[in-house]
C-alpha cells in the first residue's frame, strides 16, 4: 500500500472512520464483459440449513461480481455504488483477500473457474502495486502471503509458493524488530509493533514449514509467537492491537478489534497443527470465550468501524474461527455463526435476490458500502457453509 494514502483512506486508525455456473458468472462480472451477470434469486429454506449455508455463499460471492466487478485493471470497485475517488488509491491487502474470497469459492464449488479468478487477482495485484511483490506495509505482504499459499495449494502452483516465500523472507528481513523482537508495521516506522503485522507471518510460517519441511519458517513463526503473546497476549486470551504508536511504550488498548483476536486463534491452530500439542486448542477457544463476550451485540458482532480498512476485520475472525472448528467443537462459536449470517441475510438480503452489506449486520444496510464490508460478508458466508462438509 502506498505511503502516501489520503487521510479518509489511510490504513488503521484513519481508516476507522472509512456452483460451475456461479463461478463463471463471478468471473465475467469481474472481468471485461460487457453485459451484466445474471442475478442468483433464490429463497433462503431455513429448513434446509445446509443448503441455506451454501446457497448463502453463492448468493455472496455473485453479489461481490455484481455490484464490485469492475473491468480490467481495476478488477474490482472499492465501493458501491462506484466513486470514482474511491477506486482512485490502491488497496493491496483488500485485493489480497479477495485472492483468498475466489479459493473460498473454489473450495466449496470445485469449479476452475474460481480458481482462474483468484489467479487474475494475483496477477493484478502485482501489476497494480507496480510490477512488485513488495510495499512498505509488512502485514499487507504478510495477508498477500497467506493468500499465495492457499492458491498454491489448491492450483498446484509452484510459482505462488515460490512468492510467498520470497514474501515471508523480504518480511523477515527488513520487518523484524533487533530491539526486543516482534515484526514492526511498516517501513519507517520500527518502532510500532502490531498484531496485524505478526499474526500472518506466524501462520504464514507455519504452513511454509510444513510445506517445504525447513525450519527457518518454523524458527521465525515461534519467535513472532513468542513475542506476541509475551507483549499483546492477555492472560483471559484477549489480544491487544500494538505498543509504542507514539513513541511511548504504550498498549492501544482502546483499539478492541476483532481481526486481531482471529488471527491469534489462527496462530494457536497452526501450532497445534505442526506439534499436535492439544494446549494450543484451549489458548485459542480461551481468545473466542472473550470475543464473543466482549466483542458481540446480541447475535452479531459490535462494528468494528465503518467500512474502510475495518470492514475486513470481522472477516478475518470468521476464517479464523472456520480454521479452528476444523480442528475442534466450540458450541456457542458455531451458534454464533449461524446467528449472525442469518441476522446479515434477514437484515441485508435485497428484494432483488443479491447481497449488499453494511458493517452493522443487526440493520439494514447503508446506502453506500465498501468492498472491506462486502468482502467479510462473503468470508464469513463461506465459513458457514464449510462447517456442513466433511
Amino acid at each position: 500500500m502506498p505511503a502516501t494514502r489520503p487521510a479518509l483512506t489511510r490504513r488503521r486508525a484513519l481508516a476507522l472512520g472509512g456452483a460451475g455456473a456461479l463461478g463463471a458468472t463471478l468471473l465475467a462480472a469481474c472481468g471485461p464483459a460487457q453485459s451484466p451477470p445474471p442475478k442468483v434469486v433464490a429463497a433462503i429454506p431455513p429448513a434446509d440449513p445446509q443448503r441455506a449455508a451454501a446457497l448463502r455463499a453463492a448468493v455472496a460471492q455473485a453479489s461481490l461480481a455484481e455490484h464490485f466487478g469492475a473491468p480490467s485493471p481495476q478488477l474490482l470497485h472499492y465501493a458501491h455504488p462506484v466513486d470514482p475517488a474511491a477506486d482512485a488509491p490502491f488497496h493491496y491487502w483488500w485485493n489480497a483477500h479477495a485472492i483468498d474470497a475466489a479459493v473460498d469459492a473454489w473450495e466449496r464449488t470445485a469449479a476452475a473457474v474460481d480458481l482462474d479468478r483468484a489467479q487474475e487477482l494475483r496477477e493484478n495485484l502485482t501489476l497494480r502495486n507496480g510490477d512488485d511483490l513488495f510495499n512498505d506495509f509488512f502485514d499487507d505482504m504478510g495477508w498477500f502471503a497467506l493468500a499465495l499459499l492457499r492458491l498454491a495449494d489448491a492450483a498446484g502452483d509452484d510459482s505462488a509458493l515460490e512468492d510467498a516465500i520470497a514474501l515471508h523472507d523480504h518480511i523477515w528481513d527488513l520487518g523484524w524488530s533487533t530491539q526486543g523482537g516482534g515484526i514492526v508495521w511498516q517501513r519507517g516506522q520500527y518502532h510500532y509493533k502490531n498484531t496485524p503485522a505478526n499474526g500472518p507471518f506466524v501462520i504464514a510460517g507455519h504452513r511454509l514449514h510444513r510445506t517445504t519441511g525447513e525450519a527457518r519458517f518454523l524458527d521465525r513463526a515461534r519467535a513472532s509467537l513468542q513475542w506476541w503473546e509475551d507483549t499483546l497476549v492477555e492472560p483471559d486470551g484477549f489480544v491487544q492491537d500494538g505498543i509504542n504508536r507514539n513513541r511511548d511504550g504504550a498498549i492501544d488498548t482502546d483499539w478492541r478489534f476483532t481481526y486481531n483476536q482471529g488471527l491469534y486463534v489462527g496462530a494457536c491452530v497452526e501450532e497445534f497443527r505442526t506439534g499436535g500439542d492439544p494446549a494450543w486448542l484451549d489458548r485459542a477457544a480461551m481468545t473466542i470465550d472473550v470475543s464473543l463476550a466482549e466483542l458481540t451485540d446480541g447475535p452479531v458482532f459490535t462494528p468494528d468501524g465503518d467500512g474502510g480498512d475495518a470492514g475486513l476485520f470481522a472477516g478475518i475472525f470468521y476464517r479464523y474461527a472456520g480454521q479452528f472448528l476444523a480442528e475442534a467443537e466450540h458450541t456457542a462459536l458455531t451458534e454464533f455463526i449461524v446467528t449472525s449470517t442469518d441476522a446479515l441475510f434477514e437484515n441485508q438480503y435485497r428484494g432483488d435476490g443479491t447481497l449488499v452489506a453494511g458493517d452493522d449486520w443487526s440493520a439494514p444496510a447503508p446506502a453506500r458500502t465498501d468492498l472491506s464490508t462486502q468482502l467479510t460478508a462473503v468470508m464469513a458466508t463461506e465459513v458457514a457453509a464449510a462447517q456442513y462438509r466433511t
